[in-house]
């Protein structure tokens, strides 16, 4: 569940500031003042700062209905689709669609990720080439509003956050209309049926078909 292990570092502008942490959840009290610092050195040949602390690349494209809050980053070459709420403390790499309805917040979003359709993300990290499927959301609340624990087996990781919703590893596909559970994280390479409940530690390479059926790929 280590930062290193969940992710490729060289794919997103966050790479100095997510170093600093063992475990990426670690990382998610600090988004909105990393945006802020990391924006005002983006170079203004590449980005537009189109508000106060909203930097959009020149070449994203971003849809008249969308609503983009402050403060946030949006890489090169990503399409910010029609009615995207992005409510703030969000960055968003290059080649990325954040698509129709989708919302978001205080979250890091690697390069190359895709959420297309009516997803929600907050309080998670999507790291390079993950996608979820229409509707896939990050539940990111305890229901009772306790702190949020990782579950792997038999062990449980205590983190001390109330707001936690998912660290999706490099490559993971998440099928449409899944739920992944406060305090979910997923390794590099796996897969999520659709209509999923995931909770906890998925290990790298899994196929994750129910909580009583995940299989290792070959």
């Amino acid at each position: 569940m280590k930062t290193k292990n969940l992710y490729d570092l060289n794919h997103t502008l966050a790479k100095e500031y997510l170093e600093k942490f063992e475990h990426p959840w670690e990382a998610l009290s600090g988004i909105k003042e990393m945006i802020i610092s990391l924006g005002k050195s983006l170079s203004k040949e590449i980005y537009d700062e189109i508000a106060e602390n909203v930097w959009i690349a020149k070449s994203a494209t971003v849809s008249p209905t969308a609503f983009i809050g402050a403060p946030c980053i949006i890489g090169e070459n990503t399409q910010i689709r029609h009615c995207a709420f992005i409510r703030g403390s969000a960055l968003v790499g290059n080649n990325c669609v954040v698509g129709n309805s989708t919302e978001m917040k205080n979250s890091i979003i690697f390069d190359n990720v895709q959420i297309p359709h009516f997803n929600y993300v907050g309080d998670s990290i999507l790291g390079y080439k993950s996608h979820l499927g229409a509707g896939a959301v990050t539940s990111n609340v305890k229901s009772d509003k306790s702190s949020v624990s990782i579950k792997n087996g038999k062990e449980k990781t205590e983190t001390n956050l109330k707001k936690f919703g998912a660290m999706v590893g490099d490559f993971v596909e998440v099928g449409c209309n899944s739920v992944l559970c406060p305090g979910t994280v997923i390794g590099k390479n796996s897969t999520v049926y659709p209509l999923s409940r995931v909770r906890g530690y998925i290990k790298e390479n899994s196929i994750f078909k129910s909580e009583t059926n995940v299989i290792t790929k070959n």
